[in-house]
Order: structure tokens, then sequence, then C-alpha cells
């Protein structure tokens, strides 16, 4: 298990490592500059700012400065917001996004798991049903119409809840069901048909036959192997969360990391956008290798190279 661990972090400091490369250099491909836009400025006033940003240097030098900086969690400062860095900017707007994530991937859980499991437990019957087609529309309806409907149905027309902000547990539930929706679903689909699989097992069988309740067999025999499939869906669920959160945050006005992601593309803040997407990525990255690891303690039978 510990050669496991350690080949697993090896991995993700290698991939770490070639997403910060890549970003690097797909950012200095993009035609233009991040002084271009700038009004009435001229070409020796852009060299100028180029020299102050380091910009003016050959662009392996650039990049070795950079990687060197991001190494010790430096990203630079930004281009647009004079006198903040990125670090600063970012660490001040992740809490944000990261509890507006946390609780709807915890909602995403707390509801796909249950949802799960009582269509597998009635299938066939109408409970099944509905939660089949509850589930089929989540997935398929994104997370962009969700907020607009959900906006203009609660927000405008019954003015039950407020479409911006995030200053009250109230202003959370809008966004928290745009962002939880598709994992819901997914977790929904995921649970049932791993459950029917594991309650048609031998040893579920055999646990009835020897006079195990149901409720018993289901939830100490059956759900530690049906939700192992969901173990290993939390790190592509962090990935779809934290990207889906850039959209629902720009439309709810909410000051997290993805609204900030966004005005910098927009304002072609290179240095935010690239660190930004760097530690998202490295976000992901640890995730993922937590769940490989997690994944094989809960299932010892589980053999990992």
């Amino acid at each position: 298990m510990i050669k496991y661990i350690i080949k697993r972090v090896g991995a993700a400091i290698i991939t770490i490592f070639l997403v910060a490369t890549i970003t690097f250099f797909m950012m200095n491909l993009v035609p233009g500059g991040p002084f271009v836009a700038e009004k009435n400025i001229s070409e020796q006033a852009q060299n100028a700012l180029k020299e102050k940003f380091g910009l003016d240097k050959p662009l392996g030098e650039q990049y070795i400065n950079y990687m060197v900086n991001a190494a010790h969690g430096d990203f630079g400062p930004s281009l647009k917001q004079r006198g903040r860095n990125v670090s600063t900017i970012m660490f001040s707007k992740f809490p944000v996004s990261a509890k507006l994530g946390g609780i709807s991937i915890l909602v995403a859980l707390f509801v796909g798991i249950p949802l799960g499991c009582v269509a597998a437990v009635k299938r066939g019957t109408w409970i099944d049903n509905a939660v089949v087609v509850i589930a089929t529309g989540g997935i398929a309806v994104p997370s962009f119409v969700l907020c607009t409907v959900g906006m203009y149905i609660f927000g405008v027309n019954l003015r039950w809840l407020p479409t911006f902000g995030l200053t009250t547990p109230v202003h959370y539930i809008l966004p928290v069901f745009a962002l939880a929706a598709y994992p819901i679903a997914y977790i929904t689909r995921l649970m049932r048909a791993s459950m029917l699989d594991v309650i048609g097992q031998d040893y579920i069988r055999t646990a009835k036959a020897k006079g195990v309740s149901q409720v018993v067999s289901l939830f100490k025999h059956a759900l530690r192997n049906a939700i192992l499939p969901v173990v290993a869906y939390v790190g592509p669920l962090l990935a779809y969360t934290l990207t889906g959160s850039f959209i629902v945050e720009k439309i709810f006005v909410i000051p997290g990391l993805g609204g900030q992601f966004i005005s910098s593309v927009g304002q072609r803040d290179y240095t935010v956008i690239m660190g930004t997407t760097i530690f998202l990525a490295t976000l992901v990255i640890i995730m993922n290798t937590l769940v490989d690891i997690v994944y094989m303690i809960i299932d010892p039978r589980i053999k990992l190279d």
C-alpha cells in the first residue's frame, strides 16, 4: 500500500508540473498582450509595463522564473489589479467558492445516495420510475438553465428567494440547487445501478436466509460495496463543482474565485488566469489522488499497482 501511495503522489506531482507548463505556454500563445486593451497607451508605455512585470525577458527565462516562484506559492502580481498579488486574490476569493461547492457536494451525496438506494429497493414500482425520471431530467438540464429558471420563478415571480450575493443562509438555496442538481441525478443513477448489482449477490441472499433484516442487510452489508462507485466519483464531482461554480457565481453575482476568473479572462489578466488554473487543477489532482487511496482502504480486496 505504501508503494502505491508513493507512486500516486509522484504521478500527481508530475501531472501538476505538466498542467503548469502547458498553462504557461498556452497563455503566451494568446494573440495580443495584457496591455493592448489599455486606453491611449503608447508603445513606450507598454514596453515600460512589460519591463516592470518581467515580460520583456526571453520566454525560457520567464518560464523558469514563473515555475520557481509558483513552487513557493507566489504566482506573481496581477497585471490589472495594481498592487495586488495573485496569491492574495485567490486565497481571498477561494473560501467563498469552497464553502458554496462544499455545501453543494454534501447536498448531492446526502440526497443522491438515499434516492439511489430507495430506487433499487423499490425496483419496478412507481417510486423507482419517478426517481429515474427525475434523475434523467437532472442530468439533461445544464446548471445555467436551472439558475435562470430558479431566479425567474422563485426570485422574480414569487419573490421567495434572493437572486444575488451570499449574505444570509437563504442566499445559498438557489446557487446550491443549481450546482447540486446534476451530481444528485448522477449519484442517484450510479447508486441505483450499483445497489441493484450488490443486492443480487449470494452473500446478501445468504444474510436474508439467516434471518437478517432487510435494513441490516442493506446498510451493513450491501451499502459498503455499493457505495464504491460513488467514492470513485467524488474526484470528478469536485472538478464539476469547481468549474460549474464559475457560471453560477457569475449569474448570482457571488464574490468567489469563479467570478474572479471570468473577469480576469475578459480583462486579459494573464497572471490571475494562470494562477487560478494551476491552483484549481492542483486541487482536483490532489482530491483524485486521495480518492484513489481511500477507495483502496474501503475495499482491501482491490489490488492496485
